[in-house]
């Protein structure tokens, strides 16, 4: 049986460290509920790292719900978290709770994420009171990244009492968990310990419930830039590259196929 919300505040009472990765497709769910992951994040980054896209703002609701199908159709027990995209709650609670209603009847994933502290309180007490779990995203948020400048790091200054102020307003709106995404660690720390439920870190430093990354980061298949946050497991871009240019050799120099290859 997938995991449930109630088993990521689980988690938390236990003091066990949750953990997260991106998938985009079929093979990489797979890949990762099998290594034992605890749920899988559908993020809108699949619009830069599998579509091309610059930045997260043109994926569309079709996009996201094409690929969480196939997430679902890859995993058999980690949660699946689908990644609500620019605008797809934005202009209202009808239509947040229309499009996350559909992610949830068309998909089969298990919760949405939205970003948001007390902007979008009013969402998110809506959502879970139709019975649709959420989970939280503050500190950077990429889909307002226009009006940042940029991936800057968030939390410092003044800023830091807004952050800890969305952090309760979203646990106060009834989300199961909230990803801290580029804070400084010892705000993350702080966040982490005065709210019931589960932090999700993302370049927040070592003391959130848990962690996520984006696969193809981790692996080392995306290879456009790399964040600070990110460490490399493997070098599976080289490997795969490697392995191309030796096909090709080999199809040119009439090596392959050969007879253990051939009818």
């Amino acid at each position: 049986m997938p995991v449930t919300t109630a088993d990521f505040i689980e988690k938390k009472k236990r003091g066990e460290k949750i953990t997260v990765l991106t998938a985009y497709d079929y093979l990489t769910a797979k890949i990762v509920d099998s290594a034992g992951v605890d749920a899988i994040l559908v993020g809108d980054s699949l619009g830069m790292v599998a579509l091309g896209y610059k930045s997260t703002i043109p994926v569309t609701m079709e996009e996201m719900i094409h690929h969480t199908k196939a997430v679902v159709r890859g995993r058999k027990n980690a949660m699946v978290i689908f990644d609500m995209p620019f605008l797809s709650y934005q202009t209202g609670v009808r239509d947040a709770i229309l499009n996350a209603g559909r992610a949830l009847k068309e998909t089969g994933c298990d919760a949405v994420k939205i970003e948001g502290g007390v902007e979008q309180a009013e969402t998110i007490r809506a959502l879970v009171n139709s019975g649709i779990p959420v989970m939280g995203h503050i500190g950077l948020q990429p889909q307002s990244v226009n009006v940042y400048g940029g991936y800057k790091l968030r939390g410092k200054g003044e800023e830091r009492k807004r952050i800890i102020e969305d952090a309760k307003a979203v646990e106060e709106a009834g989300a199961f968990a909230v990803v801290l995404e580029k804070i400084p660690a010892e705000l993350a720390r702080e966040i982490t310990e005065m709210l019931s439920i589960p932090t999700i870190g993302i370049g927040a430093g070592k003391y959130c419930d848990g962690q996520v990354l984006v696969f193809h980061d981790m692996v080392g298949l995306f290879e456009d830039f790399k964040p600070k946050f990110v460490k490399r497991y493997a070098e599976l871009g080289k490997l795969a590259r490697e392995a191309v240019e030796k096909f090709i050799e080999e199809v040119k120099s009439g090596k392959f196929p050969d007879e253990e290859h051939s009818y």
